[in-house]
């Protein structure tokens, strides 16, 4: 069409098909392996990933996948291996055609080689082996190596996606180190859905496990706001008291808050990873359209008494810091506001001491103006007199009695000008 496409067009449409399900063929053995850096890093290096991942195609002369590319499928020898690299994980499934003849044999994961793992960017979170073989002809008989297989008290049995298949898992991890599931698969069921269906068993396991290190992190917060929260409350308790003082009192909450928030920041992502995970875990197992065997407990009947509740335990200790963080953010708008009725209180005291000096320095003022009359009225009488002197002598006056007779005049003439100047100024 004579329009260009959006650059991301082909990307997005790609990304819709960008892991496809595996075709496996009845009987088969896979091995699940998935790989996480053991820090609370967000991205993992994917450069690293690519290399390893290349060592082991190298070694069976395997082609490479596309740079940049964050899934891969091709054969190693006799197995077909599926690669994807996740945000926070990476996985490698290897199909094997055809089941050992020891259920669960640890010689099937040797077709991940022993030192190209001990090579790997990061640390195993989950390893599992799958046995895909024929449904028994009988119920009993299913049941009877289930039962062979699998600890009793966490077997977890179902039949899954209308019939096609039974699974079954007990989540424990066996001497060798591997969780182990069985998946007996009904005549007619096709390659495509029993490849569905192991796929869904490896992103159960997995992301249980991812949302399970929310629970570790939960443990490890709760410790820590073990420890604040008397503080905090000790706080609290204390807003109406006199000591310690409300700037003490602010200083030491605002310390407990920028703690809090810093709990928030280093724990946001682990949580709200945690809640994705825990959907996917809920939505994977739905899916599988579970059915119960002869009364077993099925996947989610396990989850929902095995799972749910540690991940309850992670929203608690999430709502915890929220509900401490708010907690302190109106401890601190009462002390603000305590610390601001003090200050007004000070204000006030400070403003009523101004307005005593200034009584006492008008006081003071009037007093010196009161003197000032005095001193100008004793200069200008004398000056006066010298001036009138001569005047009073012609006329017959003594010095004395005009120095007397000038005292009240010029003193009233003296204060009214003093008087003046002052209510000109005022």
């Amino acid at each position: 069409m004579p329009i260009p496409d959006h650059p991301q067009r082909y990307a997005t449409v790609n990304e819709l098909h960008a892991r496809p399900f595996p075709a496996i063929e009845v009987p088969a053995t896979a091995v699940y392996v998935a790989i996480k850096e053991p820090s609370h890093a967000q991205n993992r290096d994917r450069a690293r990933d690519r290399a390893h991942l290349l060592a082991l195609l190298d070694r069976h002369g395997s082609a490479h996948p596309q740079p940049g590319a964050t899934h891969f499928q091709g054969p190693i020898g006799r197995a077909e291996l599926k690669w994807e690299s996740h945000t926070e994980f990476v996985t490698y499934t290897a199909f094997t055609r055809g089941v050992s003849a020891r259920p669960f044999d640890p010689a099937e994961a040797e077709v991940m080689p022993e030192d190209w793992l001990a090579e790997a960017p990061g640390r195993r979170l989950t390893s599992i082996l799958i046995r895909v073989e024929p449904m028994p002809a009988s119920e009993d008989e299913l049941l009877r190596r289930v039962d062979g297989w699998f600890v009793p008290e966490s077997l977890a049995v179902a039949r899954v996606v209308d019939g096609a298949a039974v699974i079954a898992g007990d989540f424990r991890i066996d001497p060798a180190g591997h969780m182990r599931f069985a998946v007996f698969v009904a005549p007619g069921t096709g390659s495509r859905r029993v490849g569905r269906i192991v796929q869904r068993l490896c992103e159960i396991e997995t992301y249980r496990a991812m949302s399970m290190l929310g629970l570790m992190r939960a443990r490890e917060l709760g410790t820590r706001l073990n420890a604040l929260d008397p503080q905090l409350s000790a706080l609290v308790s204390g807003l109406d008291n006199a000591e310690p003082a409300p700037e003490t009192a602010l200083h030491n909450l605002l310390t407990i808050s920028a703690e809090l928030e810093s709990l928030a920041v280093q724990f946001s992502f682990r949580f709200g990873a945690t809640a994705a995970y825990e959907a996917i875990v809920g939505q994977r197992i739905e899916v599988l359209r579970e059915e119960r065997v002869a009364g077993r407990q099925t996947f989610g009947e396990f989850m929902m008494r095995r799972y749910d509740p540690a991940m309850r335990t992670v929203k608690s200790a999430e709502s915890r810091l929220e509900a401490m963080a708010e907690r302190a953010e109106r401890a601190a708008e009462l002390l603000r506001t305590r610390v601001d009725v003090e200050r007004s209180a000070q204000n006030q005291k400070l403003l009523e001491s101004m307005d005593r000096r200034a009584d006492l320095q008008l006081r003071l003022q009037r007093t010196v103006e009161g003197l000032s009359v005095v001193a100008i009225s004793y200069y200008a009488v004398s000056l006066v007199s010298y001036l009138a002197a001569p005047l009073a002598k012609a006329a017959g006056w003594s010095k004395e009695g005009l120095t007397a007779a000038l005292v009240l005049p010029v003193v009233l003439l003296v204060w009214l000008m003093v008087r003046r100047i002052r209510n000109h100024l005022h």
